[in-house]
């Protein structure tokens, strides 16, 4: 027995360096995706930025309503009996006036109710909220509410935030897949010769053109995808994709992803590790695009932000 275990004793100590040496090189090979700290760090950083901008005064959770305007006076206040019905103990009965006429708005506050305007001064008469071509609606305020008029299509709507929304008070951060740097890949941007458009449809059911920039031409899964991206502003595009996570495990409607505009070799990098929710998973009072038909991936996309919520 002695002599027996004497002489299987060097090829134990052989195969357990055979053992450690193979197996740190298969963690290596396998695990070194989604095992980098500074990476992951990083894409902390970077969700924690995500919830505050949700959080914020002019984030996603503290929206409280949306009303459509129609031509002429729309009565607004807590009473059933306007036009546009504002929060009960939020607004007093009648809170004011919003006047549709051709593609301007205008506001008037009842007698005696105080309405503050940006710089916190009192709105006196007829103020325009909405004319054509300004940059930004004008906020208006009342206690903890907060609105302003938005254009979707031909449409125009009052945008109600309220600082004290219960989506606000009862949001308690998102779900996100475990982060895997196999979803981290670089994109040719293949630009339109000739301008061209495609069409966005939204939840309300308006359709707008957007400028294509390009589509977007990746490797995932062993197989090649294309995505149309749009701008979003001048350094970054805007992607809205479905995949077949949209059925149980992520937003059903899909989901927005952000790329930096590629240098001049024309390449750039999609990090579906920032796939996020679009703004409806969050209120129903947002107005959110839907992905087009060919930005819808024929792969599970198990990266980023999961299913939020019921909206």
């Amino acid at each position: 027995m002695n002599t027996l275990h004497q002489k299987s004793e060097p090829l134990n100590r052989y195969a357990l360096a055979f053992f450690c040496f193979w197996g740190l090189a298969l963690v290596v090979v396998v695990g070194f995706r989604a095992e980098n700290p500074a990476y992951r760090e990083q894409l902390e950083r970077w969700h924690q930025k995500r919830i505050e901008s949700l959080k914020n005064e002019n984030g996603w959770l503290n929206l409280a309503g949306l009303f459509w305007l129609q031509p002429g006076a729309n009565p607004v206040g807590s009473d059933p009996n306007n036009l546009l019905m504002f929060p009960t103990g939020k607004a007093p009965d009648q809170l004011g006036t919003f006047r549709l006429t051709g593609d301007t708005v205008t506001f008037t506050a009842a007698p005696g109710v105080v309405v503050l305007d940006a710089d916190k001064q009192p709105v006196l008469g007829e103020k325009p909220v909405f004319i054509p071509n300004q940059k930004a609606s004008p906020v208006l305020s009342h206690g903890s509410l907060r609105w302003f008029i938005i254009k979707r299509g031909s449409r125009y709507a009052v945008r109600l935030r309220d600082l004290e929304s219960p989506f606000l008070s009862e949001f308690k951060g998102i779900d996100r897949f475990p982060v895997d740097e196999a979803f981290q890949v670089k994109a040719r941007l293949e630009r339109p010769k000739q301008p061209r458009t495609i069409p966005i449809l939204d939840v309300t059911g308006q359709v707008s053109q957007q400028p294509l920039v390009g589509t977007l031409v990746f490797e995932l899964g062993g197989k090649t995808h294309r995505l149309d991206a749009v701008g979003e502003g001048s350094d970054k595009l805007f992607i809205l994709f479905g995949d077949q996570t949209n059925r149980h495990e992520t937003y059903g409607s899909g989901r927005f992803l952000y790329a930096d505009v590629p240098g001049p070799n024309g390449t750039t990098t999609l990090d579906f590790n920032q796939s996020i929710n679009p703004p409806c998973a969050f209120t129903p009072y947002a107005t959110c695009p839907l992905p087009p038909k060919q930005n819808q991936l024929a792969l599970a996309v198990r990266a980023g932000e999961k299913r939020y919520g019921d909206h």
